[in-house]
């Protein structure tokens, strides 16, 4: 099943975040059995020609790729999707009018102006036009004040299949640190306020965790959740085989966002 079929038939979609450049990683984190696995070409260290390559090694193992674009700019969207991605992940999208232009750049005509020429794509999809307009994945990101006074219009959006919300950066906007929020009443009315939007409009309630905090997230109506990072588990192994090493148990956090 495609995401979007998950979402439609109401499952929750349980996700890794990839930062680090690099097919293998990608084959391993896509081996795992979670739903979907993006690829961070915005906050990560991957340029286009790594991320084509972790498209493919994702897809080799069976997983979903989907990405993260460096911006809300049709042609890095276009590219992308071009590459084999499953569907875009856009930060920064504040506006009704921000977010139809997500949907153009993602879209064929006629419900979109996405460019045609899906030169990796292609060769895995001879239906690639079908394929996509079925398949492709359009998620906006929710992380302003801005964003949130306009939720309404943003969602109501037609081809928007589900909005990621960036705690980080929704936090900083709303005057917190970037992290420890997790107990924080500002960022969680904040959160329930997406969540009930995104019931009114049919569109899927997605943010970034980690594992610790995934039951959290999911009691409070997130069914896209990111729970872990290729950096942060990569940090957390080490970490924890240093402390069973030394003899003082592991290491773990609560709050890795």
């Amino acid at each position: 099943m495609t995401l979007r079929e998950k979402w439609s038939a109401g499952d929750e979609t349980l996700g890794f975040w990839l930062s680090i450049p690099g097919f293998v990683g990608a084959e391993i984190a896509a081996r795992q059995p979670v739903d979907y696995v993006c690829i961070d070409t915005q906050h990560g260290v991957i340029d286009y020609l790594a991320s084509a390559s972790m498209i493919q090694a994702i897809e080799l193992a069976g997983g979903t790729p989907i990405v993260r674009v460096p911006w809300n700019e049709p042609g890095i969207i276009g590219k992308t999707l071009d590459a084999g991605a499953h569907g875009v992940i856009v930060p920064m999208v504040n506006t009704r009018e921000q977010a139809e232009a997500v949907v153009a750049s993602s879209r064929y005509v006629p419900n979109g102006s996405r460019s045609w020429g899906p030169v990796m794509a292609g060769q895995r999809h001879p239906d690639q036009r079908a394929w996509a307009d079925a398949t492709t994945a359009v998620i906006p990101m929710i992380e302003t004040r801005e964003a949130i006074s306009n939720l309404d219009d943003i969602l109501a959006v037609p081809g928007i299949d589900a909005i990621y919300v960036g705690p980080a950066d929704l936090s900083i906007s709303l005057g917190l640190e970037p992290h420890g929020n997790a107990d924080e009443s500002r960022l969680d009315d904040a959160l329930a306020t997406i969540v009930a939007a995104c019931g009114r409009h049919g569109v899927t309630p997605g943010i970034h965790s980690t594992g610790a905090l995934t039951q959290r997230r999911r009691d409070q109506g997130f069914r896209m959740i990111t729970v872990t990072s290729d950096a942060l588990a990569l940090r957390a192994g080490y970490a924890s085989e240093l402390a069973a090493t030394r003899g003082a148990g592991s290491a773990t956090s609560n709050d890795l966002y």
